[in-house]
């Protein structure tokens, strides 16, 4: 049988399963092992045994129970409602201010937690009402918080990057750094689109009556919700590019500022570690699963000779590189609203890095635009994570329509956002370059 005939099979296959409903990682694990059988036999079994064997000794794989742990610490611990009382004293006298505030405390969370459903779930709960009651159009405010939810993946930590960094053998601190200056430029563009929004339409924005703005004493008293957040990042991300501790070790840095927050608050008690603990269990779990999936895809991949029609098939796309990188952005986008994050990261990895080593791009800076795209993925329907976490904390008269209508223009702002790092590269290299040096080529 032709390589281009097996080569259909195997993703029509896969395609037809996953129609059919079957979650991704079975599919994936399942289609992947019994074309290898058919193709080389029971060795198949044991190459797929040896590598998920060799992925189980990676160090950096402790660093995803632990950032997880820290995000769901975080999310009850009560640090994002005196940061939203802090936005609210701070910015509710701006047209469009609550919403600017909502995207900056998501920001921040970001900065502490590594997942997007955490800040979607926290400020859906805590700053939608706030925003509906006075007055703020719906899909405004539903969007910032679907979109600034995202950068948990973007900004470090980020438990996404730790997977890419894994299947791409890249240096995790240097694509922690690469995080930082793409989502400062995501929050910048929102932030403006927000505010030239309110400003030529006020109604769908506005500012906060005088009485409820606060005094200078009570703004003044509502910045030591920032001390804790700012504690908790310098201890991981400081600890990361300053070399004091790997990836790892800053997880559990991290979770002991989760742990400290908790305890300020007085949230800390055994129902929240259970419930805590419960939940990264079941996230984890599932990710070991898609590792194991992902080891079988690569091997069958390989093993069946379809890297190589593929790596041909994709060097043909016309338009050079900049028409290659074009076809993996849209199929990256398409695929995000269908498909998790990380199954698209596995079904995709394989085909695109032989293409990014031949034009000779930074892995690096297409791994930020990657991570990206799966922000997009996350608040695109008719399937987007975000879309359905906002949906799960949100008043009853916002429909899902309102959710779908309400991404739009945000997925538009990210997009260009892209379009930005991809014509000046540096945003995301700089800080990885400062930090850790300019890799060896």
């Amino acid at each position: 049988m032709s390589v281009e005939l097996i080569t259909a099979l195997f993703f029509g296959s896969l395609l037809f399963f996953l129609f059919l409903g079957v979650p991704l990682v079975f599919t994936l694990g399942g289609i992947s092992v019994a074309f290898l059988f058919f193709s080389i036999g029971t060795p198949g079994f044991y190459i797929v045994a040896s590598k998920f064997w060799d992925s189980m000794s990676n160090f950096t794989l402790l660093a995803i129970p632990m950032y997880v742990y820290m995000a769901m610490l975080l999310e009850k611990s009560g640090v994002a409602t005196n940061l939203y009382r802090m936005m609210h004293l701070w910015f509710g006298g701006l047209r469009g201010g609550l919403a600017i505030g909502t995207v900056a405390i998501c920001a921040i969370f970001a900065a502490m937690s590594g997942v997007s459903g955490a800040a979607v779930v926290t400020m859906g709960t805590i700053a939608l009402p706030q925003m509906l009651s006075r007055g703020y159009d719906k899909r405004l405010a539903a969007g910032a918080i679907n979109c600034g939810g995202g950068w948990g993946i973007l900004i470090p930590p980020s438990v996404l990057m730790i997977l890419y960094a894994m299947l791409t053998e890249v240096s995790v601190g240097r694509l922690f750094a690469s995080g930082i200056g793409p989502g400062i430029l995501l929050f910048v563009l929102v932030t403006i689109y927000i505010g030239v929004r309110a400003w030529l339409q006020p109604h769908l924005a506005p500012a906060l009556p005088p009485e409820e703005r606060g005094d200078w004493k009570m703004k003044l008293d509502s910045l030591k919700a920032v001390f804790l957040p700012l504690f908790i990042v310098a201890l991981v991300l400081g600890a990361i590019f300053t070399g004091l501790a790997t990836a790892t070790e800053t997880a559990a840095l991290g979770v002991f500022g989760a742990l400290i927050a908790a305890a300020v608050h007085r949230k800390l008690s055994l129902e929240v570690l259970r419930d805590s603990g419960v939940q990264t269990l079941r996230l984890t779990a599932m990710v070991m699963w898609i590792l194991f999936a992902a080891h079988a895809f690569s091997t069958a991949y390989s093993t069946l000779g379809a890297d190589a029609l593929i790596d041909e098939l994709m060097l043909l796309i016309p338009g050079g590189e900049y028409g290659a990188l074009a076809f993996m952005m849209l199929v990256m986008f398409i695929l995000g609203m269908v498909l998790d994050p990380v199954g698209i990261m596995l079904i995709t990895l394989p085909a695109f890095l032989p293409v990014v080593n031949n034009y000779g791009w930074d892995p690096i800076w297409f791994g930020v635009l990657f991570i990206i795209m799966m922000e997009v993925g996350y608040m695109t329907p008719p399937f987007g994570f975000n879309l359905f976490y906002l949906k799960g904390v949100a008043p009853p008269e916002i429909t899902m329509r309102d959710l779908y209508v309400s991404v739009i223009p945000y997925v538009l702002v990210t997009l260009l956002g892209a379009l930005i790092i991809i014509a000046f590269p540096q945003i995301a290299l700089y800080l990885p370059n400062l930090f850790f040096g300019k890799p060896v080529m």
